[in-house]
C-alpha cells in the first residue's frame, strides 16, 4: 500500500504545474486510482470514516454521566423514644446499633439521643434514664415522637418484672404515645433465667394493650444483633406505612 501512494504522488507532480490551473484530461490515475486506496484495510475505515461531531458527542455523554448524575434520595428520618427501667440494657443495645464500642458502659442518668442508620430510614433514638428519680420525667420527652421502644430485663426478678410491665402500659396510655407503633424488647435472653417471648407476651397483656396499633415483641441479646436490627427494620416499615397514610390524608 505504502508503494502505492509513492508511485501516485510521483506522477502527480508530471500533472499539475505550480499556480491554479483547469485540468481538463487528468490521468486516469486519478480518475481511477488504485483499489487499496478506495478501499483501506478495515482498521483504517473505522478511523477515516468517523465524523468529528460523533466525538463531540461521545464526550458529552461521558461528561454528563460523570458530572450529572443525581445523587440518591436522603433517607427518611424518624424520632423515636426508648424507655425502660435501669439495668434493661437500653444504652448497651442501642450504642451496639451504632457500632460503638459498648465495654464499661455507663448507665443513662438523663437522656441521650443516637441517630441510628439503617439501609432505608434514620431513627434518632432518644434514650430516656430509667432511675426512680428520673421515671416520673418520662412524659417531658414524650412530645414529637413517632413510635416507642421499651427495652426490659427478661432475666430479672418478679417484682420488677411487674414494675416493668406497668411503666409500659402507663406509657403507652399516654396521649402522645397511645396512638403509636411500638416495639418491645425482651432483652438478655441468653441468661437461663429469662422468660420466654411467649411468656412476656401473655403476662405482659400485649395482645390488648396493642389493639388497633402495629407493634413488635422480640428477644434480644447484645451478643446477637441481627435480631435486633430485624425489629427495628419492621418498626421501620410500621413507620413509613403510617407516613405513607397521613400523606394521603
Amino acid at each position: 500500500m505504502e508503494t502505492e501512494r509513492e508511485e501516485l504522488a510521483s506522477r502527480l507532480p508530471d500533472t499539475l504545474s505550480p499556480g491554479p490551473q483547469l485540468l481538463l484530461h487528468p490521468p486516469s490515475s486519478i480518475l481511477h486510482p488504485p483499489s487499496s486506496i478506495l478501499h483501506p484495510p478495515h482498521q483504517f475505515i473505522s478511523i477515516w470514516r468517523m465524523p468529528a461531531w460523533s466525538c463531540r458527542k461521545s464526550d458529552l455523554m461521558c461528561l454528563q454521566t460523570l458530572c450529572c448524575k443525581a445523587s440518591p434520595p436522603p433517607r427518611p428520618e424518624f424520632d423515636v423514644v426508648c424507655i425502660g427501667l435501669s439495668g434493661a440494657g437500653k444504652t448497651r443495645l442501642l450504642s451496639r446499633l451504632c457500632n460503638e464500642i459498648s465495654d464499661g458502659t455507663v448507665p443513662t442518668t438523663g437522656f441521650s439521643i443516637k441517630a441510628v442508620p439503617f439501609q432505608n430510614a434514620v431513627l434518632n433514638i432518644k434514650e430516656l434514664g430509667g432511675a426512680e428519680t428520673i421515671k416520673k420525667y418520662w412524659c417531658r420527652y414524650y412530645q414529637g415522637s413517632q413510635a416507642v421502644v421499651f427495652v426490659l430485663n427478661s432475666a430479672t426478678s418478679d417484682e420488677e418484672m411487674e414494675a416493668s410491665r406497668s411503666e409500659l402500659h402507663l406509657a403507652l396510655q399516654h396521649p402522645q404515645l397511645c396512638t403509636l407503633p411500638f416495639l418491645v424488647l425482651a432483652n438478655h435472653q441468653v441468661s437461663p433465667a429469662a422468660r420466654s417471648v411467649p411468656e412476656i407476651q401473655k403476662y405482659w397483656e400485649l395482645q390488648p394493650l396493642g389493639q388497633g396499633k402495629r407493634w413488635i415483641l422480640a428477644g434480644s441479646t447484645s451478643n446477637n444483633m441481627e435480631p435486633v436490627k430485624e425489629s427495628f427494620s419492621q418498626l421501620i416499615s410500621f413507620l413509613e406505612e403510617k407516613e405513607v397514610q397521613t400523606n394521603r390524608i
